[in-house]
């Protein structure tokens, strides 16, 4: 008897020692030591990845600027071919008058060079 005895008495300390080691693996302030230990270990990075990230938006926010700036620019030139040939016309339009009243005043058109009388030398 005193050997089943003693076998029950072993067997409650290693089923008390076994749900002991069980508790402490599973405790979870275990569980979180372990996260905390991870986020320390992974932050460092991972901050560094979002400060990359806001640099390069900045970046490319600005070149987005500076396309969109562009093309605007463009478009206007584009847009301002309507003012230029009416400028154009006006100014055909302006010679052709000039040319116009020299006729009716009876004069050709004259150049400044041609109104100086050559010299002698």
């Amino acid at each position: 008897m005193e050997e089943a005895e003693m076998q029950l008495k072993v067997k409650k300390v290693t089923d008390k020692f076994t749900e002991s080691l069980y508790v402490l693996a599973n405790e979870p302030s275990v569980a979180l030591f372990r996260l905390q230990e991870h986020v320390r270990r992974s932050l460092p990075e991972l901050a560094q990845h979002k400060s990359d990230m806001q640099s390069w938006e900045e970046q490319s926010q600005g070149a987005i600027y500076t396309v969109e700036y562009a093309c605007s620019a463009i478009k206007n030139m584009t847009d301002s071919s309507v003012y230029f040939k009416s400028i154009d016309s006006l100014l055909k339009h302006s010679i052709a008058m000039k040319e116009q009243l020299n006729a009716a005043q009876g004069r050709s058109t004259i150049t400044p060079q041609s109104k100086n009388p050559p010299s002698t030398s």
